[in-house]
């Protein structure tokens, strides 16, 4: 997606509100983007509050959606499941045969391109069928019957600015992830289980990243946990980590050398996660999916950035990043051009320091009450 920075005027869609019956969102990955999808599906629902809203989106995905109001139906996409083209097909199939009324595409990945083009073959009862999408190359062009161009900012912003044809307008809106009571007390019980009480501040760490040009670097969280914990004895770090990230969960523990920074024995679900995340003073970490559940669930956040453009950042006072502010950034690279990820290597934990008590509210220059 390749976003403007001006709202240039865009043709409108009429849709009656009380003639679109069912609505198709496809958003597959990540998990993150997923959940910045959540605001673009809420002013849906606002904009056609009779419709059934559903989701196309991959299997992984579907435990940050679970309990969202907004959504009817998860479409999941299952890789091993639709392994061969005959289940592929069987599936994309099943999707396009709800007689969609309004399908919005927000990736124009191949496997949602399948399902667009069988949904031209099944259009609704009660008119014609609206196919919008960000702007298409020629290739994809003819798989919809609206096009706009999105516009520059925060990321969910930039999913939401594609429906301004159907008039609605982002308004500050954050992703949304939905927890029962009884998964807040699942994670009261994981804390206390690894001996974090209210007498503690919890932190919530994700040091991973599957790119090195987003990853800060494991000793540096280690060494930043043990700085804020020799400020304030009373703070506690959860690390996070997904499959097989085990490893660099352990690296952050052992150079923070410190009782203050625990790893849980086993990987939490994604929903136990969002759910201590949500228990949390302060989400801590790189630009992945955590900081993305932490402003779904309530939580501040405070990221450290590499290549990554602060327009993943959410637009208010309670989530701020750091970067060392090279030339090069943002460069948005997987890999770092220049064979050195300086941007991050070179951004030390006592330069951090500072920032995470500031969120904290407790100035380094003396100890404030704990939270």
């Amino acid at each position: 997606m390749s976003p403007d920075t001006t709202a240039a005027p865009t043709a409108r869609i009429d849709l009656d509100p009380a003639r679109v019956r069912r609505i198709l969102v496809c958003q597959l990955r990540q998990i993150g983007d997923v959940l910045l999808a959540t605001p673009a599906i809420h002013l849906l629902r606002q904009r056609f509050p009779q419709a059934e809203i559903d989701l196309l989106t991959e299997a992984k995905a579907v435990a940050v959606v679970a309990g969202n109001p907004d959504i009817a139906r998860v479409h999941a996409v299952d890789r091993k499941a639709h392994r061969d083209l005959r289940a592929q097909l069987r599936f994309y199939l099943d999707v396009a045969k709800n007689r969609y009324d309004l399908v919005v595409d927000f990736q124009q990945l191949p496997r949602i391109r399948w399902v667009v083009a069988l949904a031209r073959l099944f259009p609704p009862p009660g008119g014609p069928q609206v196919r919008l999408s960000y702007s298409a190359p020629w290739y994809n062009g003819w798989l919809y019957t609206h096009t706009v161009r999105p516009l520059g900012g925060y990321a969910a912003m930039t999913k939401a600015s594609v429906l301004r044809p159907l008039g609605i307008a982002w308004n500050g809106e954050a992703p949304r992830l939905h927890l029962a009571p009884e998964e807040l007390a699942g994670a009261d019980a994981i804390l206390a289980e690894h001996g974090i009480g209210p007498q503690h501040t919890l932190i919530t760490v994700d040091p991973t990243h599957r790119r090195d040009t987003r990853r800060w670097p494991a000793a540096h969280f280690g060494r930043l946990v043990a700085l804020a914990a020799a400020h304030n004895p009373a703070l506690r770090f959860l690390v996070l980590y997904g499959p097989g990230e085990r490893p660099d969960a352990e690296a952050v523990a052992a150079a923070a050398g410190s009782p203050a920074c625990v790893v849980t024995g086993r990987m939490l679900t994604l929903r136990e996660m969002a759910a201590c995340i949500a228990r949390a003073r302060l989400h801590l970490g790189n630009c992945s999916a955590p900081r993305h559940m932490a402003v779904a669930v309530g939580t501040p956040t405070l990221t450290v950035l590499g290549s990554t453009s602060p327009a993943w950042t959410f637009p208010g006072p309670d989530h701020a990043d750091l970067r060392l502010g090279l030339d090069c950034q943002p460069c948005n690279e997987n890999t770092c051009p220049l064979g050195y990820t300086r941007c991050l290597t070179d951004l030390a934990p006592e330069a951090v320091l500072p920032a995470l008590l500031a969120r904290l509210g407790q100035p380094e220059g003396g100890k404030a009450p704990c939270a």
